[in-house]
């Protein structure tokens, strides 16, 4: 690995550290998802009980976690992208076949995470629409930010528009005062929607049982992960390109002074909050309507959610260069300097302690006490990164990536144990 400047290695530091608290805050949301029927992520009226105890594990994530953690990693991703590239120029090599290279081999890993271990896969995501935003990256912060705000307010009103119309042609179904043509239109909206028990049962029958089946599903909706990205390019382009924007401008590096962190924090996680807040207020006095949800998820959310990751990244830069020589600190940024591995690792212990094939816990524990189990992975996150890094220069993964991104092995032992 090449050397680095002060100013490089601190970078890395800060860089690392928030992808650890993102790693390990994604699973906060992602463990739902895991342990539940799909649904149940949208609506704990879909699955997952309306006691007070399903209330407040569903409240606790939707206000503090819900597409917050995921942002500030696509953030994060477009980050890292640019410093790869720029490092790349600086060594002499052809940044342009790095980077693909890289999206090419990440969309392999992806695929098959999705194919092999679980649905939810972001990283096919990531790789395509990362191949996408290469073209900006000698752009200047401002018109980094300028654009990728235009593009997010962008896909924020498709979908308001997309299924917004859906809600009120439902809501039209049962109005007096609406014409035939809509009236009918509202029937079918709410007869696509009707079928989502039965849709429940079948996940809660599939997952309880062996892996050949739930490979053959997976196999049978192998373009998932395209739909995905076709879904998802208005909100992960514009978020890596204001990655992009913060590393260029020195946010994400923390050359910023505390007094600057301080301000974004108060200027835009408090409405965010606020906003997010008002949401699940409005969810809940809704009766948790399955389309009313899924508006707010996919839609209304989004400005809230853009404002607390922006929220959250300063308070967590502020954090870091706070305790940056602490021990704990050092955990964390080695979690996320194997984010890769543990990303994926994940995956493999929650599908193999829900599903079928493993304890078989799927559908079996309610909202807050999954929380358990986040606690207990960001543990083993924490445990093993930092001592597996003082001996080896990668995470397992990050190691095979880069290999074959570079089409040779790397050298994975440290000459010396880390310090």
């Amino acid at each position: 690995m090449e050397k680095q400047d002060g100013a490089s290695a601190q970078r890395l530091v800060t860089l690392d550290a928030l992808r650890g608290f993102a790693v390990m805050g994604i699973l906060a949301m992602n463990i739902v998802a895991f342990a539940m029927p799909e649904a149940a992520y949208i609506s704990p009226k879909a699955y997952g009980g309306e006691t007070p105890a399903d209330l407040a594990g569903w409240a606790i994530g939707f206000i503090l976690f819900d597409g917050k953690m995921r942002g500030l990693f696509s953030i994060l991703f477009g980050a890292s992208m640019l410093l790869i590239v720029e490092r790349a120029r600086a060594s002499g090599q052809d940044a342009t076949a790095v980077h693909y290279r890289r999206m090419a081999w990440l969309a392999v890993f992806g695929f098959a995470h999705y194919l092999f271990v679980w649905w939810g896969d972001i990283l096919f995501l990531y790789a395509c629409i990362g191949c996408i935003a290469f073209a900006f990256r000698d752009w200047e912060a401002r018109r980094l930010i300028r654009w990728a705000v235009g593009l997010f307010a962008l896909g924020t009103l498709l979908m308001t528009l997309l299924f917004g119309a859906q809600l009120v042609l439902a809501q039209a179904a049962d109005d007096s005062g609406a014409s035939a043509a809509m009236a009918a239109a509202g029937r079918d909206v709410i007869a696509g929607y009707a079928g989502l028990g039965d849709a429940v049962d079948a996940e809660l029958a599939l997952y309880r049982g062996g892996y050949l089946p739930i490979l053959a599903e997976r196999l049978g909706h192998a373009d998932t992960p395209l739909l995905m990205v076709l879904m998802s390019a208005l909100e992960t382009l514009p978020l890596m390109m204001i990655g992009m924007a913060l590393l260029r401008s020195g946010f994400l590096a923390g050359r910023w002074e505390s007094a600057a962190y301080r301000r974004t924090a108060l200027r835009w996680l408090p409405p965010g909050l606020l906003l997010t807040i008002v949401l699940a207020w409005v969810q809940w006095r809704g009766g948790f309507d399955y389309l009313l949800s899924l508006n707010i998820f996919l839609a209304w959310a989004q400005p809230a959610r853009l404002m607390m990751m922006i929220g959250y990244a300063a308070l967590l830069v502020l954090l870091i260069r706070r305790h940056a020589a602490s021990g704990w600190i050092a955990r964390i940024a080695a979690a996320g300097q194997a984010a890769f591995s543990n990303y994926i690792g994940t995956s493999l212990v929650m599908t193999s302690l829900f599903y079928g094939y493993g304890l078989g816990l799927f559908g079996a524990v309610g909202r807050l006490p999954l929380y358990l189990f986040v606690i207990g992975a960001s543990a083993l996150m924490l445990l093993w990164s930092k001592p597996w890094l003082a001996r080896f220069r990668y995470g397992p993964l990050e190691w095979l990536w880069r290999s074959l991104a570079r089409g040779a092995v790397q050298p994975m032992r440290r000459a010396s144990p880390a310090q």
